[in-house]
């Protein structure tokens, strides 16, 4: 038996706005969410579930059995976390906690999950297999994902995954439509630091220093190369410099510079040319100079690939709520998400869906002070994930 989950989901709409706005006060940051777990396990204990809590230091796990047989168990997962941004928007619902604030929708992805824990249950009696609801901490360069995993979110708290599925709104996409592809949507990404030592000096003697400023502005031109004419024009890759560090007076010439940035790819070819390309140009220019570089390159997190079959059925799980036509199959971003680490392990689906609203003013960028979302997205978000969890469930993707 199929499921028609939209009428349900809409009618919760009004309790998934309360919720949503009530976590959207009370942001926490990584691995200090144990306000919003805490709500998550109490409602899930409810809603008839088994709660195993403290996964991956804050993260909450939900199991729920259907009442068919069925040798499947899908995973949903849903990020908790907020950033250290100071929020800017006026509205009822401001943070309440200064400095911290839900800029990228973490709290919609909670109400969002929190909706389809109790439509699941709801329906439990008609659903094969095992549903595991991943309540994840730490989602934002913190390791939260990897953090369940090692705990044993996929493996050995109750059934293994044998699909992940999950998304992230997205005030890039207006309301109504929706995002994904099948394969890398979502870039691999590391921290990029480079240190310059050069030796220092007067500044109205160059000839007797070796200037770390000039060696690292050096730097930073030569790498743009990297991307321009080592990486196929085909395909993609990013490195950028978001910041530089050197000198504390203007008549000094500085002994060190201190660069850090980005590394960004989709495909293991081109993150292998860009991990061995950043050193040799780095150190190569400095050498040139009289300078030395030491390179340290950290992994963050491994390119987000959405599987074939799930993605065909997360496709008709969002056409049968936001048709067809306002589904693009296309997009990818250069932005980085650590559910990444499930879908290498699990194969699965990430979308993104709308929330964007410029009538509304709800236009800003992610990460922004003044980021927030067209709530009207929450209840889509339910049902897309229900109806792709039984389709999962009863053997598809």
């Amino acid at each position: 038996m199929t499921i028609s989950f939209l009428a349900d989901a809409q009618a919760l709409a009004d309790e998934l706005t309360a919720i949503r706005r009530d976590l959207h006060m009370h942001p926490e940051l990584g691995f200090q969410e144990f306000r919003t777990a805490g709500i998550v396990a109490e409602q899930l204990n409810e809603l008839g579930y088994e709660v195993i809590t403290g996964v991956g230091q804050t993260g909450v796990v939900g199991l729920l059995q259907g009442g068919l047989p069925g040798e499947r168990t899908v995973l949903l997962r849903f990020d908790m976390d907020a950033l250290p941004i100071e929020e800017a928007n006026d509205v009822p619902y401001r943070s309440q906690t200064p400095g911290v604030m839900h800029a990228c929708g973490h709290d919609a992805h909670v109400a969002v999950g929190l909706g389809v824990a109790k439509l699941l249950a709801k329906h439990q009696a008609a659903l094969p297999g095992t549903i595991k609801l991943m309540f994840q901490p730490a989602e934002e360069g913190v390791g939260g994902a990897i953090a369940m995993i090692k705990d044993g979110v996929l493996d050995r708290i109750g059934p293994p995954a044998d699909r992940a599925i999950g998304l992230h709104v997205s005030s890039m996409h207006p309301l109504g439509t929706a995002a994904m592809r099948t394969g890398p949507m979502m870039a691999a990404a590391a921290a990029l630091t480079i240190t310059v030592h050069g030796h220092g000096g007067h500044g109205a003697m160059p000839h007797d220093t070796v200037d770390a400023v000039v060696v690292a502005a050096q730097i930073i031109v030569a790498l743009q190369t990297i991307v321009a004419r080592n990486v196929d024009p085909d395909a993609t890759g990013v490195v950028t410099i978001g910041s530089i560090t050197a000198g504390n007076a203007g008549n000094v010439i500085a002994e060190t510079a201190t660069m850090r940035g980005t590394i960004r790819s989709f495909t293991p070819e081109v993150k292998a040319i860009l991990r061995r390309r950043v050193p040799e140009v780095a150190m190569g220019i400095a050498a040139a100079l009289g300078a030395t570089a030491e390179v340290e390159i950290t992994d963050g997190v491994d390119a987000t690939v959405n599987a074939e079959a799930p993605t065909q059925v997360m496709q008709e799980a969002v056409a049968a709520v936001l048709g067809e036509s306002n589904i693009d199959m296309n997009f990818r971003t250069t932005g980085g998400e650590d559910f990444s680490a499930v879908l290498a392990r699990v194969p699965g689906n990430f979308f993104f869906l709308g929330a964007r609203n410029e009538e509304l003013g709800f236009v800003a960028p992610h990460h922004n002070p003044r980021f927030d979302i067209d709530e009207r997205c929450l209840p889509q978000g339910v049902a897309i994930l229900c109806d792709a969890a039984q389709q999962i469930l009863a053997g598809k993707g």
